[in-house]
């Protein structure tokens, strides 16, 4: 099948249905399950302090305002209360919305300049071409970011230059997405010093932080060069012809190109710097975006008009697509006013036997690989489970690495497919690919980890680790 036909087919479901079918599926769960919660000493959980909610729902209570209270019980959400629940998503999410289109509007002004076009071809030019060569490369760079340093978020000013890369190559956008998004999971997959999970999962099992990187380092070998050969795989399906001769032009770039990508060189390692050092949110890098832009727009010469022009081209492009991150969160806002995201947790538990540490191992993988498609933060996902865990792995013989390897795995393997991840569905607009076509695509790579992560763990087990 060519590139083309698959995006076709992908378009047969507009993911804005695809998101709207999972808030009223997370609706209807605030009726089906019970209400309860945790007490909790901040965000973290505390174990064993789990109590039902009193709950009477009716599912005439579909009808009901949102703003319609009854005597201090949990309350199922109604479809008013769901629909609200979407521009409260908006809200939520608009640093990182935002942040996604102004990233939109910075490429816009660099495809504007030539400079991409030029630097593409100067680069294909020195691998005379040869994409099995260049993909290994840069999918090994893309994923110790994430491994060592936690750099996810990051990459996203790198997604649509790899998509350029992909295109002028005859590839699908998909194709480029994928040379960045599965080697950024995989390497979070491993998290040999990734200081996002490891810095909230293990001091909560008694861990230092950051012990254990020998044994996930050569776990990130697997998954990484099991992610490399996939997307080799994909390409040579798409009909990439290792023999062709491709036509591209190796002569010298012109100064103003040379100072643009030296520029966008040192603003992507900036940037890398600036977010670990002094802890940048998404409102501290849209202005370091909005500025790297005009920066751009100056050293390329566009004029104030054009290069505006050129930037609300870009952010048009992912308008629709950046949108649906806010929708995303509307799910989990739905399942917090239910008051079921808590009984979700309590029920996942069940999944971990007292008996064989295997069974109770990949009971601690199940659940975590369900939990974060409604938990698909990284931090939230170990505050709430983490301390419930830990318990369990102990009761059941569970060494305490393998009980927040288990954590590693589930989380940063749904995270490779879960339509609620705000960065996977940033990671979608800025490369303009649906959801549906990403599923398609990534599929089988994805039973794939869950198949190696079910392996380690025996091997982390059996180990003592």
């Amino acid at each position: 099948m060519k590139p083309s036909d698959t995006s076709l087919t992908a378009r047969h479901v507009n993911p804005i249905i695809i998101m709207l079918g999972i808030l009223v599926l997370a609706m209807l769960m605030t009726y089906l399950f019970e209400s309860g919660e945790y007490q909790r000493d901040g965000r973290l959980v505390i174990p064993g302090t789990y109590q039902t909610l009193e709950k009477d729902p009716s599912f005439t209570d579909l009808f009901k305002m949102a703003h319609e209270t009854g005597t201090g019980e949990a309350q199922a959400v109604s479809i008013s209360g769901a629909l609200l629940a979407i521009p409260e998503g908006l809200e939520r999410m608009a640093g990182l919305i935002f942040m996604v289109l102004i990233i939109g509007g910075m490429f816009g002004v660099l495809q504007e300049s030539g400079a991409i076009d030029a630097g593409l071809e100067k680069l294909l030019h020195s691998v005379r071409g040869n994409i099995y060569v260049l993909v290994p490369a840069l999918m090994i760079v893309f994923s110790a970011g994430s491994t060592f340093l936690g750099l996810a978020s990051e990459y996203l000013l790198i997604i649509p230059l790899m998509v350029a890369m992909a295109n002028r190559l005859g590839l699908s956008n998909v194709v480029g997405l994928a040379i960045v998004a599965v080697a950024v999971k995989a390497g979070y997959i491993a998290s040999v010093t990734n200081p996002v999970p490891l810095g909230i999962a293990q001091p909560l099992v008694g861990l230092q932080i950051f012990s254990g990187a020998s044994v996930r380092f050569w776990f990130y070998l697997v998954f990484t060069l099991v992610g490399i050969g996939f997307v080799l795989i994909m390409i040579r399906r798409e009909g990439f012809d290792t023999e062709k001769t491709w036509e591209v032009d190796g002569t010298a770039l012109v100064l103003r190109h040379k100072l643009i990508i030296l520029l966008i060189s040192v603003g992507i390692a900036f940037l890398v710097y600036g977010s670990n050092r002094w802890h940048w949110g998404h409102a501290q890098l849209s202005a370091y975006y909005i500025g790297l832009s005009m920066l751009l727009a100056v050293v390329a010469g566009l004029g104030a008009s054009r290069a505006a022009e050129a930037f609300v081209r870009g952010m048009k492009k992912i308008l629709m697509a950046s949108m649906l991150i806010g929708v995303a969160s509307a799910v989990a806002i739905t399942l917090e006013h239910g008051q079921v995201l808590d009984s979700i947790v309590h029920g996942l538990t069940g999944l971990i036997g007292e008996g064989s540490a295997q069974v109770a191992a990949y009971g601690m993988f199940g659940s975590q690989l369900m939990l974060d498609f409604l938990i698909p933060s990284t931090s939230g996902q170990a505050a709430v489970s983490m301390p419930i865990l830990g318990p369990l792995g102990q009761l059941s013989g569970v060494p305490p690495q393998t009980t927040v390897l288990a954590f590693l795995f589930g989380n940063g393997i749904t995270n490779v497919l879960t339509p609620t991840s705000g960065t996977l569905l940033a990671y979608l607009a800025t490369a303009q690919v649906g959801w549906v076509e990403w599923a398609r695509f990534v599929f089988w790579l994805w039973l794939t980890f869950i198949a190696l992560a079910l392996i380690m763990l025996t091997v982390a087990v059996n180990i003592g680790f």
